[in-house]
């Protein structure tokens, strides 16, 4: 980005010059908004653990704040790299990730917590490369259904390629284990390829089947079933198995309508598990109460919303590959933020997926500053594509 002022495009009918925003403010200051608002949660539910564990009260705000400058260091770059180097880019891009993903099978290599295998080690950083590989697939898809655009609308084999990739991606990510992950990614490509134009009985199967599965692979996990049952009822076990859910619900009701002010929540000091990372929401709704909550709701929804209008933008003007990355980022945003505030809120059964934005975590802050350096990409370069096209029709008017 050499400037982050405007661009001019001259006007042939008035002669003057007329001035292009660089960017779209709107998107970049909702997403400015959550990220500052999210360092402020961070630090305010993480104080008492970080003492704890890292012998500082600001142990993760240290650590959240470099992720941040991290993140919008990457964004700077992912800007400046035009959307027809990523479309390029694609293949390459999901292979590397699949690496990524078969480097954590390899005893010794991958970082356990919890019982889950998700992280690679690197010096002072994890890596996450289900997080990376989230963005790499939404890329890979939308060039696919470029490419193949056809193909996806007439031929099962043509609906079935990416399917088979996005399992082989699926079972790699459920072997660390991360089920959310998996469920945020099936989710968004299958709706690109909805979107994309597959065949509606073909997609119907998919989702059949997926929903088969998915319910196999909670029955028959001990740990995910212990959860959909907390899920059902959260207060038949409140002290053992539905612990974090009902301190979370606690939470939320202590907040009620105005909370109890920044800092004087109790949820997060003592009895919350997770309260800067999964459940920072919870801890949102107990010191800001109904309406931060709701503010919060607004401003994912208002970001999914403005991917979607870019994407029908870019659309308009002919970018195909960049009008499905923003619906494929759009999607995804949505998803992870309704799941993460279901969850929270008891409308969900408990999965480890992160808040966008706001939740502690290097790699997830990565990424989303990197999503919305892609969004504000595309709707440069759809702004500049229609600003060249209105030139070309006025100067033909005027011949």
């Amino acid at each position: 980005m050499s400037t982050l002022v405007s661009r001019q495009a001259h006007d042939a009918r008035a002669g003057k010059p007329t001035i292009q925003p660089l960017v779209d403010w709107w998107l970049l200051g909702a997403a400015v908004v959550l990220l500052c608002f999210g360092l402020v949660m961070v630090s305010s539910a993480s104080m008492t653990v970080g003492e704890r564990l890292g012998g500082s009260p600001f142990f993760y705000v240290y650590r959240h704040l470099f992720a941040m400058l991290l993140g919008l260091l990457a964004a700077y770059l992912v800007f400046k790299i035009p959307m027809q180097q990523w479309q390029k880019a694609g293949p390459l891009l999901v292979f590397t990730g699949l690496l990524l993903l078969l480097l954590l099978l390899i005893p010794g290599i991958g970082k356990s917590v919890n019982g889950a295998t998700r992280w690679i080690p690197l010096g002072g950083f994890n890596l996450q490369s289900s997080e990376f590989m989230k963005l790499f697939m939404v890329l890979y898809i939308a060039g696919y259904l470029v490419r193949r655009q056809d193909e996806v609308a007439r031929s099962f084999w043509g609906f079935a390629k990416p399917m088979l990739l996005l399992i082989i991606t699926s079972s790699l990510i459920l072997l660390q284990p991360d089920f959310g992950t998996t469920v945020v990614l099936f989710a968004t490509a299958t709706a690109m390829l909805f979107l994309g134009g597959v065949v509606l009985y073909q997609f119907s199967m998919l989702i059949v089947v997926a929903g088969v599965a998915g319910w196999a692979l909670i029955y028959f996990s001990p740990y995910r079933w212990q959860r959909m049952t907390t899920y059902l009822n959260p207060w038949d076990d409140p002290f053992n198995t539905d612990f974090q859910l009902t301190q979370a619900l606690i939470a939320f009701g202590r907040g009620e309508v105005s909370g109890v002010g920044l800092g004087n929540g109790i949820q997060k000091q003592f009895y919350l598990p997770e309260a800067h990372t999964d459940f920072i929401m919870a801890v949102v709704g107990e010191e800001f109460g109904l309406l931060g909550t709701l503010g919060v709701i607004l401003l994912f929804a208002f970001i999914t919303w403005r991917a979607f209008q870019i994407g029908v933008k870019a659309e308009q003007t002919g970018q195909r590959f960049s009008s499905y990355t923003a619906y494929g980022l759009g999607l995804w945003i949505g998803m992870q933020a309704f799941i993460n505030i279901g969850v929270n809120v008891g409308m969900l059964p408990t999965k480890g997926l992160t808040l966008p934005f706001m939740s502690y975590g290097g790699n997830s802050i990565i990424v989303v500053c990197m999503m919305i350096a892609l969004l504000l990409r595309i709707d440069f370069e759809s702004r500049q594509k229609r600003v060249k096209s209105k030139h070309r029709r006025r100067s033909w008017s005027l011949m």
